[in-house]
């Protein structure tokens, strides 16, 4: 009697397997009402949801309010922290975090304690040390028992978020320092390292800062995290403190290229005699590196050094056989530019001779960046005036090359070396710039110009310069430089207030095209240093999703470039002009959401909030100063490898949905 009811079972299995999978989380058309409410900023919208019967919206709904960040929903708010559900209770507290208000500080402490999941705590502690103010700061604290681990990460990462806003006592400091022993959970140690990274030393006397060290020391030296002694190594080094130039140096030996970076950053510029060797003797070798962002980083350290520091030093790197053992074209641009600025004072007689070797490497180079590098280098020369600005009139493509040629212009100009009778031919550069209409120099030029330093009495025909560029402009395609042009207008005109720029346009989400992009999403970034694959996080920032997601179907990014590679930071791209100016008609709105800035996430590129273009970036370590601020949008899941070797200039070959 059994085997029929086994056949239908089995019978069933096919049906089992073939089911349909789970909806797209935006087919619901609530979940659409209150993303669109998020978009559009509509507090009132979204005020009813934090009361519905369904915990997905009223969950949906707080959650938005990270992304609005109006305070007025805040007593709305603040009772959801009571909620029955988990969800709902996360979603308050990030979303009370986002506003900063200081009323939320005692209720969201006062929740602390009561929380059973990892999650919501986290997200109460992060928000009491976004809400804090220096009388309620010690609430962190507070009544935590230092063996209590199961809320220890809570409460690193509220020390954090405090320690970003320049809430340092010396308790947050010792409460940060009790926080890195190892018998604490991995994510405390991170949040209490990161804490101390962003400590306003100024706030400490000199007996608090030396009784840092033997921790931080013995962080750098065993605990196994990366991003930790990454953290370590920048705090030792910004301590600026006696007998820490040992650990640095042992630092820039770490198995993990981050820490190396770390402390090659870190290492002091105020030093001389055999201090000043032994750093010495190590950057050469990392100059000689093949990690590109450990070369670069040695490199931009010698550039820091005080004007009288390097002797003769600059010029016996860059002497042959030394230079050619130097294969990165960032770190061997910086170096030419050092021994412009430093060695020509022992050396006069080598500056004709360099600078024509400078010249001869641009007209020579392929690289639009390296040629772009290699004007910055002659912006330490001032006879390569005529030069420079030569070259900033060159505005065919690559806009890269002239807009650096400008940059270096103005940089001159701001050395104390640059001659007062060149003052006019300055001044009359910056106004050939504005007449060029190319929006990279529009921007730099009017900086220039409302800067007194620069351009100590501006006359009519630079406002009437200013005035004419602006009127040329397209809006809001060119809203970037039209703002810096009106905000040097009404610096020179004394403007009783700033005038108000015209509204951007921004994108309204096309929720179509959102419901086209799965969960699950991923796309295959192919570039000329090897392939990227990341996953679109449509249900977080879907309004960004839909926009990028459309973008790679009509191979858009296919042939740009990373333009922007910061060692330990980030690699940025996705510019179509490849200078870091360029973006679309119109702007997306900031969408900010639980997920966080570790390794490998993907962020878009803004100058502030709801400003989001087309460009991208990617984050080389964990960067959680950038979480709540810049949208993330997708999470590398393979090729973080390459990633790591990203250089200014190299290039995306094939961006495609897989």
């Amino acid at each position: 009697m059994r085997l029929p009811i086994l056949r239908c079972l089995w019978a069933g299995l096919p049906l089992l397997a073939a089911a349909a999978p789970a909806p797209h989380p935006y087919a619901d058309a609530t979940r659409r009402r209150i993303a669109t409410a998020q978009d559009e900023r509509n507090t009132a919208a979204l005020l009813p949801f934090l009361q519905d019967k369904n915990v997905g919206y009223r969950a949906a709904a707080a959650l938005a309010f990270g992304s609005v960040q109006d305070k007025a929903a805040v007593p709305a708010l603040l009772p959801l922290l009571a909620d029955k559900a988990v969800a709902v209770r996360r979603a308050a507290a990030f979303a009370l975090g986002q506003t900063g208000d200081s009323v939320a500080a005692l209720p969201l402490a006062q929740c602390l304690p009561q929380a059973t999941d990892y999650q919501e705590r986290l997200a109460l502690g992060e928000a009491l040390g976004r809400c804090a103010t220096r009388r309620t700061v010690p609430l962190l604290w507070q009544g935590a028992a230092s063996a209590d681990t199961a809320r220890s990460a809570a409460r690193a990462w509220g020390l954090y978020r405090a320690a970003l806003r320049s809430l340092t006592t010396p308790e947050l400091v010792r409460q940060a320092l009790s926080l890195l022993a190892r018998r604490q959970p991995a994510a405390a140690r991170r949040g209490a390292s990161a804490a101390l990274a962003r400590i306003s030393w100024d706030k400490l006397d000199t007996t608090q800062l030396r009784a840092l060290r033997p921790t931080l020391q013995q962080a750098i030296g065993t605990d196994p995290d990366y991003f930790v002694r990454t953290n370590c190594v920048s705090t030792l080094g910004r301590l600026r403190q006696p007998g820490t130039l040992g650990a640095l140096l042992s630092a820039t030996t770490d198995a993990d290229f981050r820490v190396r970076v770390a402390a090659l950053r870190a290492l002091p510029v105020d030093i001389s005699g055999d201090a000043y060797q032994m750093a010495l003797r190590q950057i050469k070798k990392s100059l000689e590196s093949q990690v590109s962002q450990e070369a670069v980083t040695a490199a931009e350290w010698l550039l820091k050094l005080p004007f009288n520091s390097s002797s003769r030093g600059y010029y016996d790197m860059v002497a042959v056989p030394n230079f050619t053992r130097i294969s990165n074209w960032r770190a061997r641009a910086i170096l030419l530019q050092g021994v412009l600025r430093f060695d020509v004072a022992s050396a006069p007689g080598i500056r004709p001779a360099l600078t024509d070797t400078i010249r001869a490497r641009f007209q020579r180079s392929r690289n639009q960046y390296e040629k772009a590098a290699l004007l910055t280098a002659l912006s330490e020369d001032p006879a390569q005036l005529d030069f420079l600005a030569q070259q900033a009139q060159q505005l065919t493509p690559p806009l890269v090359v002239s807009g650096a040629a400008l940059g270096a212009l103005v940089a001159m100009r701001g050395s104390k070396s640059f001659p007062a009778a060149r003052q006019a031919d300055f001044t009359a550069a910056l106004r050939r710039a504005l007449a060029g209409g190319d929006v990279t120099q529009l921007s730099t030029a009017a900086e220039a110009l409302a800067d007194a330093k620069l351009v100590p009495t501006p006359g009519l025909d630079d406002l009437a310069a200013l005035r004419a560029a602006q009127a040329k402009l397209t809006l809001p395609r060119d809203v970037e430089p039209y703002q810096a042009l009106q905000q040097a207008l009404d610096k020179l005109t004394h403007a009783a207030t700033p005038t108000p720029v015209p509204a951007t346009p921004r994108q309204p989400i096309d929720w179509a095209a959102v419901q086209t992009v799965p969960v699950g999403q991923r796309v295959r970034l192919t570039t000329s240093k090897g392939a990227i694959t990341m996953v679109l996080k449509v249900e977080e920032a879907p309004g960004s999703v839909a926009t990028i997601a459309g973008l790679v179907r009509r191979g858009f990014y296919n042939g740009l470039y990373f333009h922007r590679v910061v060692p330990d930071f980030v690699a940025q791209g996705g510019d179509p002009r490849g200078d870091g100016s360029g973006g679309l008609p119109t702007t997306l709105r900031s969408e900010f959401s639980y997920l966080t800035y570790g390794t490998g996430a993907v962020g878009l590129a803004s100058a502030g909030k709801d400003t989001e273009s087309c460009q991208f970036f990617f984050t080389h370590l964990p960067t959680p100063h950038l979480d709540g601020r810049y949208t993330i949008f997708a999470q590398v899941v393979a090729g973080q490898d390459v990633v790591q070797r990203l250089e200014v200039g190299d290039q995306m070959l094939r961006v495609e949905l897989l």
